[in-house]
């Protein structure tokens, strides 16, 4: 059989894109609010009883609101172990098998989950659901990123707001549409419904290459180089190849082994340096609080703001579909406006809306508030798809060093699950205990957020993640990177012009040159 079925260049790079790293993303979107929109069917509860706040005593809410924030949280649980277990992991058996892995436990769980009948069933499904989730999201980028040309690789891969969005969409217009259906079939279907994702990876994974800076970390020069050849469309001998190769080469030697251990020393690499940022940059994902919408969307529009099931369902399905919005955005300005300027722009953004949203929905009684309430929740949501959703994924993926990018996307991935598992159990219970005023935390979180991006956050549009090491290795202390991101830029910049007016120079000359024939 040809490999990789006969494709090369952007077709090659298409297909990696939507066949494998689109429905890995699609499933984190889709389990992000799955469960959160059928906690309030009736079918569900009388099923699962022990996480029923609505039909709970008045003495018991409190104890059953910390048992569905649990429930929930198992599967960012599940998502933490799963991320952590690539840590290393990755480097060792490669890309291309963790993603299989992953698929497969995701598909274990699916299966659980849609089988569940007892309570004890729905945890088991939700833990091994999220490992299988987990694994993917540290796994799949990481991929990506290391197949992707630089020019195309933040598009490539922050698609995550895209694709995570697309996944969310589904769910829940398929939890709205299965609202209507009789008996447990109207959550079970979307519950088996989402195992077209994972079968779709593991058929599609086993046709595309490896990546070529894992397979030269392996010393399998002679395969990563047909690999760069076929993503690139050229001859395996080309000198692009031979450059990009010694490139990555040299980047191992000034990175050492990658161990677990390095990456909390600094060396020649800034690596303790980079892994903050990296963990920062994941962390900040949550600490948007995001989450504290997404996981209970159906529930605050239906039990907080009592707006009626079928327009709190259709409220929460086209709130996951301002991501399709504010993610094709972010495709296409994160290599022009970079990765910096959009993790501030969507910060600061948070901050105003979530702001609003808090005094707003301290009126409620006041029904012109709760609406308009209504209206910033949507444009926190886009604000936050483009400038969060993606880029912090990709930014994470790209700080790293290669030799230690799977152990410190692990770790960073690890705290972003971790923070998932505190914000989706806590949830729950601070809306009980103090409602709209938990806004206001995260308005101040997001705050702070612009200041520690825009003294720490170097800017990585426009460099090869080879030129990205170059950065930290000029650097000395905390405060450089971004000093020296900006001088590489203008630095590359001259370059670029330099040769620009050359070929014209020669241009003209030609032109000359046959003016003088003539």
């Amino acid at each position: 059989m040809t490999r990789f079925l006969g494709m090369r260049g952007n077709r090659l790079n298409l297909v990696a894109l939507c066949g494998v790293t689109m429905p890995a993303l699609m499933s984190f979107g889709y389990n992000q609010v799955l469960l959160g929109g059928v906690l309030t069917l009736r079918s569900f509860n009388d099923q699962f009883p022990e996480i029923d706040i609505a039909n709970a005593a008045p003495s018991d809410k409190q104890r059953v609101s910390v048992i569905q924030g649990t429930v929930v949280a198992l599967y960012a649980i599940g998502g933490l172990f799963g991320a952590l277990l690539c840590i290393g992991l990755g480097d060792i058996l490669g890309r291309r098998r963790v993603i299989m892995v992953a698929s497969v436990l995701q598909l274990l769980g699916v299966v659980l989950m849609g089988s569940a009948y007892s309570f004890a069933h729905l945890i088991v499904s939700r833990i091994i659901l999220g490992l299988g989730i987990g694994g993917l999201m540290a796994t799949a980028p990481v991929w990506q990123s290391e197949i992707s040309p630089a020019a195309k690789r933040g598009t490539h891969v922050v698609t995550t707001g895209l694709f995570g969005g697309i996944g969310g969409t589904i769910a829940l217009f398929l939890d709205l549409g299965m609202s209507f259906a009789p008996g447990t079939v109207g959550w079970r279907f979307p519950f088996v419904f989402q195992a077209l994702f994972p079968l779709m990876s593991i058929v599609i994974i086993c046709f595309l290459p490896e990546s070529p800076r894992w397979l030269i970390r392996q010393n399998r020069v002679g395969e990563a180089r047909d690999v760069l050849a076929a993503l690139e469309s050229i001859d395996p001998n080309h000198p692009k190849v031979d450059a990009e190769i010694k490139d990555v080469q040299s980047s191992l030697r000034l990175t050492g082994e990658g161990s677990l251990r390095q990456v909390f020393h600094m060396g020649p690499q800034r690596a303790l340096h980079r892994a903050f940022i990296s963990v920062a940059a994941m962390s900040f994902l949550q600490l948007t609080g995001v989450n504290v919408i997404t996981f209970y969307t159906t529930t605050i529009f239906e039990t907080y703001l009592e707006l009626g099931s079928i327009m709190s369902r259709v409220l929460a399905a086209v709130y996951q579909s301002v991501a399709l919005i504010g993610g094709t955005l972010c495709i296409f300005t994160v290599e022009g406006f970079g990765r910096r300027n959009l993790m501030l722009a969507g910060a600061a953004g948070n901050t105003i809306c979530l702001a609003l949203v808090a005094g707003l929905g301290s009126q409620p009684l006041n029904q012109t508030a709760i609406h308009a309430a209504v209206a910033f929740i949507f444009l926190y949501h886009f604000s936050f798809i483009v400038g969060f959703a993606g880029v912090p994924i990709l930014y994470a993926t790209e700080i790293a060093p290669l030799k230690m990018r799977g152990t410190i996307n692990g770790l960073s991935l690890g705290f972003f699950w971790a923070f998932c598992v505190l914000i989706a159990e806590i949830t729950p219970i601070a809306f009980e205990a103090i409602g709209w005023r938990l806004f206001i935390i995260f308005a101040a979180v997001n705050l702070a957020i612009v200041g520690v991006v825009y003294l720490f956050f170097p800017e990585t549009a426009g460099h090869t993640l080879e030129e990205i090491d170059e950065i930290f290795v000029s650097s000395t202390t905390i405060w450089d990177p971004v000093w020296v991101a900006k001088r590489l830029a203008q630095s590359t910049g001259e370059k670029l012009q330099t040769q620009k007016d050359l070929k014209e120079e020669q241009s003209d000359v030609k032109v000359g040159e046959l003016c003088n024939e003539h």
